[in-house]
């Protein structure tokens, strides 16, 4: 059977990234194909920029341990990382000077600063490249070099388990024999790690800023701007390359916890600027 036939069998037709559960079936597909392929091997060719970009929405009101998180970074610049940190007015000079005033209003219209993280971040990688990482995430071992051995997009696979409430642990997301049902297989849009011009962030950020300038969009920072936007994009972009017999321009990764991991106990996590707090309607 061919390739094409088998997704169609599995139910993986053209559109299908549009339908949750379906594109979480893909993904646990594609979970498990990326980790079992040879697809791990550095090549040794990387353009990716030595470039580490954060943002905070409020430059002026960065809480302290925020400002902890941020700073445990800078261990990167003995190796020649430049180390940036954008806010809402940063952000909107650079969308405006890049890519102009249809983005800019995208931009305008996120309506929380997670969602103003989610797209600017789309827009940064896009155009220039680098690394990508999210204000609450702290270093851990640091070791950087494993995102940079070739010029993948490189992206965080994880597990929602339904009926527990929980993540799934890492080293079940690449387990044969884990179950499907009850489950949401996707991909977190941190880190994001890229060379300019990567055509799944581009379709990303194409699909973001439609529905936020599209007035009857559902407000939902996960499937506008966040980790289901991506996702979409990533199955979609996934299911072309099968079809086509190419190999995989992206890897998911198994070895974030080694280079960083996320800060929990954070005082803005209690109120609104969490985006999990806001009634999204």
């Amino acid at each position: 059977m061919s390739i094409e036939l088998s997704l169609e069998a599995e139910g993986f037709s053209a559109g299908f990234h549009e339908d949750d559960q379906l594109r979480s079936r893909f993904m646990r597909r594609l979970i498990l194909h990326d980790g079992s392929a040879a697809q791990t091997q550095s090549t040794g060719w990387c353009t990716i920029p030595k470039v580490l970009v954060r943002f905070w929405h409020d430059a002026e009101t960065l809480p302290a341990d925020v400002r902890g998180c941020l700073q445990s970074w800078e261990v990167l610049e003995k190796d020649g990382f430049e180390i940036a940190l954008y806010n809402d007015v940063s952000a909107t000079a650079f969308i405006s000077q890049t890519y102009g005033l249809e983005h800019a209003a995208a931009f305008a219209q996120c309506g929380h600063p997670a969602m103003r993280s989610d797209y600017f971040r789309l827009c940064y990688v896009l155009a220039l490249g680098g690394f990508y990482v999210d204000a609450d995430d702290v270093v851990t071992e640091g070791l950087w070099p494993l995102l940079y051995g070739d010029d993948r997009l490189k992206l965080q696979p994880l597990c929602y388990d339904v009926p527990s409430g929980t993540m799934v642990e890492g080293a079940e997301l690449w387990d044969n024999d884990a179950p499907e049902a009850g489950r949401i297989y996707y991909v977190n849009n941190n880190p994001l790690v890229a060379p300019p011009g990567h055509p799944v962030l581009r379709r990303a950020l194409e699909r973001a800023t439609a529905a936020l300038l599209n007035s009857s969009s559902r407000r939902d920072i996960q499937s506008i701007t966040g980790p289901g936007n991506l996702t979409a994009v990533l199955a979609a972009h996934a299911h072309e390359l099968a079809l086509a017999g190419h190999i995989h321009d992206f890897a998911l990764l198994r070895c974030w916890d080694r280079i960083a991991r996320t800060k929990w106990d954070l005082s803005y996590r209690a109120d609104e600027r969490n985006w999990r707090n806001v009634d999204w309607g």
